[in-house]
C-alpha cells in the first residue's frame, strides 16, 4: 500500500515537472507568433504607404523630364508592385518560409496557376502588347468597342477611359487589344462632313456659291486644307449636298457647329429653303361609299 502511494506521488510530481516546460514553450511560441503577426501587419501598412509614394515619385520624375505619359504611368505602377512584392517576400520570411523553396513551389505549380489565372494573364499580355505597339496613348480620344472617350491610364491589366460626358470606363486589356480601335487623335488635322438638303426649286449653281461662301466664313479651319461643297445626291424631297471642312483635331467640334450655323444663315439670306420630308397620296380609283352608308346619311339629314 505504501509503495503504491509513493509511486503515484512520484508520477504526479514528474508530470507536473514535465508539464510546466511544455506550457512555457507553448506560451512563448504564441507570443512569438503574435509579435511576428503584428510586425508583418506593420510592415504591410508601411509597404503600402511606401509603394504609393514610390509610384507618385517615379511618375512625377518621369513627367519632369518630359517622358511619355503612357509609359510614365506604366513604370510608376510597376515600381509600386515591385515594392509590394518585396514586402510580401519579407513578411513570409518572418514566419520561417524559405523564399528559395517558395520560388521552386511556384515554378512547379506554374501550370495550375496559369490555368487558374488565364484571363488575368491574357490581360497582362495584352497590356504589354498595347504598351509595345502603342495604338494609342494617354490623352488620345478613341473609340473602342463602341465606347468613345479619352484615355486616362493604361495599366498592366486594365485600360481606363473618361467619356466626354464624364463617365468612367474600365476595360480589360484583352478586350481592348482584340477589338477594333479607332484613334481619333492620331492625326493633327481632321475633316468633318455636314449634310445639307435644299429644295428642288433652288438653282444648283447659286446653292453651290452660297454654301461655299458660308463655309469660307467660318474661322478656325486648317490653313492648308481647302473646304469643299459636293453635290451628293437627289433625295426624296431635297437636293442633297455635303459640305466638307478641315480643322485641327482639338477644334473639330466647334468648327463643325460654326459651319452648320453659317450654312443656315447664308441659305436664309439667299432665300433657299430647306425642305422637310413630305408625302403626297393620290387615289387613282376612288372607292364609292356603300349604298347603305349613303341611305343612312340621307335619313340622318332628313331627320335633322
Amino acid at each position: 500500500m505504501l509503495t503504491t502511494l509513493a509511486q503515484e506521488a512520484a508520477n504526479a510530481a514528474t508530470g507536473t515537472a514535465t508539464s510546466d516546460p511544455l506550457i512555457e514553450q507553448l506560451t512563448q511560441r504564441g507570443v512569438d507568433i503574435a509579435i511576428n503577426a503584428m510586425a508583418v501587419l506593420a510592415i504591410l501598412l508601411v509597404a503600402i504607404a511606401v509603394a504609393t509614394w514610390v509610384r507618385r515619385w517615379v511618375q512625377r520624375g518621369l513627367m519632369k523630364v518630359h517622358f511619355d505619359a503612357t509609359l510614365s504611368k506604366f513604370f510608376a505602377q510597376l515600381a509600386k508592385y515591385a515594392v509590394l512584392v518585396m514586402a510580401l517576400i519579407f513578411c513570409l520570411s518572418k514566419f520561417g518560409v524559405q523564399t528559395a523553396s517558395l520560388a521552386a513551389v511556384i515554378a512547379a505549380a506554374g501550370l495550375a496557376i496559369g490555368l487558374a489565372f488565364q484571363g488575368t494573364l491574357s490581360n497582362f499580355a495584352a497590356g504589354v502588347m498595347l504598351l509595345t505597339f502603342r495604338p494609342f496613348k494617354v490623352g488620345d480620344a478613341v473609340n473602342i468597342n463602341g465606347e468613345v472617350g479619352s484615355v486616362d491610364e493604361i495599366e498592366l491589366f486594365f485600360t481606363y477611359m473618361n467619356t466626354f460626358d464624364n463617365r468612367r470606363i474600365i476595360m480589360p486589356n484583352a478586350q481592348v487589344f482584340g477589338a477594333k480601335i479607332e484613334n481619333m487623335s492620331h492625326h493633327p488635322v481632321r475633316r468633318t462632313d455636314v449634310p445639307v438638303g435644299v429644295d428642288y426649286s433652288a438653282d444648283i449653281d447659286k446653292t453651290r456659291e452660297t454654301l461655299l461662301a458660308a463655309v469660307k466664313s467660318v474661322e478656325g479651319q486648317a490653313p492648308d486644307k481647302e473646304p469643299a461643297v459636293v453635290l451628293s445626291g437627289l433625295g426624296d424631297s431635297s437636293v442633297d449636298w455635303t459640305v466638307r471642312v478641315w480643322a485641327p483635331a482639338a477644334d473639330l467640334f466647334p468648327v463643325r457647329e460654326a459651319t452648320i450655323r453659317a450654312i443656315k444663315y447664308y441659305l436664309d439670306e439667299a432665300n433657299i429653303s430647306i425642305p422637310f420630308p413630305q408625302m403626297d397620296v393620290h387615289f387613282d380609283n376612288p372607292v364609292a361609299p356603300p349604298a347603305d352608308a349613303v341611305t343612312t346619311a340621307a335619313n340622318d339629314g332628313a331627320a335633322a
